[in-house]
């Protein structure tokens, strides 16, 4: 591509026929190189992928097209029939991004359509234009008519594929907009830009300007294409073939982290099959219904000795091979199947921490409607019956007053009863230092029972050692539960701080709070440098 294009621009520039402007014939040179410097980043980034064969082929049409500024009849001829073909691959480019495989059949039409007119259009132009190679007869009429013909049915086919882009950046998930914002964007404006001369025209008078104008704009595409390849569009970063050499080196990388960077689909997702169950869990022990295959996601499942232990759903709009994800299974099978262990020790201590709050809730539940009931049937009496019976009821208030607290202990009402907010509030309430309470959700319903209970009893444990150990002054206390759908709580003091999990004389209380944490497949972290205060993070996966 190099040699030829400094062979063309030779022919260009050499002798005294040298086109004027001269920056205008180099234009087609320039977007040439860039067309086929995008091609290899393509290419090298997702060799399956058939947009570096496509972006290289633009360069040998933009090269061809620029044919039609020499003096050698013969080229001159072969450029003006592919002159507007450039435009037909600038629409099939953008409408086959990033796959280089038109999916749907309105843009195999539009596709299709581009190129048709961009070659049967042209016939016209030159074969009835005075001076050209291949004219058969001078009729300026009919050129006239070739040139609006192909100029408005290449209205309609820009406009078609405006809106196939526009359709596709508004259905993509939001992951997916950041990498199809540059290119859509920017490749409306490019494909406008041709069939609107009029309006162009409006802001730049010199036609020589102007044409400038959009071979610039139409040769700096590929950019658009590099940028959304940076962003993830088709970044992988290496063959299937090569998994299991990686997956050989013992590092700590997450399996899903792995797979998604060699297949180039940051979407893609590791669902794994629970044993003794219908289910399916995600990497981090959450129970997920994988989806169904269709136009936009793909599944693949994973077997190991003839046994399904896990799925792989995928972008399908990104990776049209689904023989390249079931390649890359067969390749992370047994590292999968180590992951599912781990997974499946996630759920199997989840499920004793649900079993174990199920019977907190009962315990607590019985306490409150059984004993404290009677026991405050008794106090009334007690204090109908006056006289000695007055010792009695105070002593009958005091056990209630005791049950209560050990009920709160056990599992608050205001937790079953209104929530997590509410509990922590009442909480706050209760404790003899001022706490500083912050709150916010994204969702308006409560979250799943057990994120609710590990998050309560997360947020006591820290504020009693605070008061009782850290002799903090300053509390504080944030819920956020994100659109991620998960659950981040801060709690901090400005305590005497040296706080450490497993230290001696730690306590059990902390070693709990990460234990009943990772049962969730959550994550806790504690900041407690000596005499700068302590501050827990923890975060829990809330989606029910």
């Amino acid at each position: 591509m190099l040699l030829a294009g400094l062979g063309e621009l030779a022919l260009l520039y050499s002798g005294a026929n040298a086109p004027d402007p001269p920056f205008a014939a180099a234009l087609f040179v320039l977007g040439a190189w860039i067309y086929a410097a995008a091609g290899v980043i393509a290419w090298l980034r997702r060799p399956s992928s058939l947009m570096g064969l496509l972006l290289t082929g633009g360069g040998f049409l933009w090269l061809g097209a620029g044919l039609n500024n020499t003096t050698v009849p013969a080229l001159v001829a072969a450029g003006q029939i592919v002159q507007t073909l450039p435009i037909a691959l600038l629409i099939h480019l953008l409408l086959a991004f990033p796959s280089g495989r038109l999916r749907s059949t309105a843009a195999r039409v539009t596709t299709l359509a581009a190129y048709v007119i961009s070659l049967v259009g042209q016939i016209p132009l030159y074969l009835y234009r005075a001076g050209s190679p291949l004219m058969v007869a001078d009729r300026p009429d009919l050129v006239d008519a070739g040139r609006w013909t192909q100029r408005g049915f290449g209205a309609v086919v820009v406009l078609s594929a405006c809106v196939l882009l526009a359709r596709r950046f508004l259905a993509a998930p939001p992951a997916q907009r950041r990498v199809l914002a540059p290119l859509s964007l920017y490749g409306i404006v490019a494909v406008l830009v041709i069939p609107f001369n009029s309006l162009l025209s409006e802001l730049i008078a010199d036609p020589i300007m102007r044409a400038n104008v959009q071979l610039t704009v139409m040769a700096l595409v590929p950019i658009a294409f590099v940028l959304a390849a940076t962003l993830g569009g088709f970044a992988r970063t290496g063959d299937v073939e090569e998994l299991g050499a990686q997956l050989g080196t013992g590092g700590r990388r997450r399996l899903t982290d792995l797979l998604a960077e060699t297949l180039g689909d940051r979407s893609l997702e590791l669902l794994f099959r629970v044993p003794d169950t219908d289910g399916w869990v995600n990497g981090d022990g959450v129970f997920a219904v994988p989806p169904s295959a269709n136009g936009r996601r793909g599944v693949v499942e994973v077997e190991l000795a003839g046994e399904t232990i896990g799925a792989i759903a995928y972008d399908a709009t990104l990776l049209t091979r689904p023989a390249e994800v079931r390649e890359a299974a067969r390749v992370v099978a047994l590292a999968l199947d180590r992951e599912r262990l781990t997974v499946e020790l996630r759920v199997s201590r989840a499920r004793l921490v649900e079993a174990s709050d199920t019977e907190r809730r009962r315990i607590a539940r019985d306490l409150h409607d059984g004993l404290q009931s009677r026991l405050v049937l008794l106090a009334v009496q007690a204090g109908v019956a006056g006289g000695a019976a007055a010792e009695l009821h105070d002593e009958i208030q005091t056990a209630i007053d005791e049950l209560r607290a050990l009920v709160d202990g056990v599992m608050p009402a205001e937790l079953t009863e209104r929530g997590l907010a509410a509990a922590v509030e009442a909480l706050a309430d209760r404790m003899p230092t001022a706490v500083a309470l912050s709150f916010e959700s994204a969702h308006a319903d409560r979250l799943p029972p057990l994120v609710e209970s590990t998050g309560y009893l997360v947020v006591a444990e820290a504020l009693v050692n605070a008061v009782k150990h850290a002799r903090a002054d300053e509390l504080a206390v944030s819920l956020r539960c994100g659109a991620d759908d998960w659950l981040r709580i801060e709690i901090s003091d400005d305590g005497i701080g040296g706080a450490r999990i497993g230290r001696a004389g730690a306590g059990h209380g902390l070693r709990s709070m990460v234990d009943r944490v990772e049962a969730l497949g959550g994550r806790l972290r504690i900041d407690s440098a000596t005499g700068a205060g302590t501050c827990v993070r923890v975060e829990l996966p809330c989606a029910s």
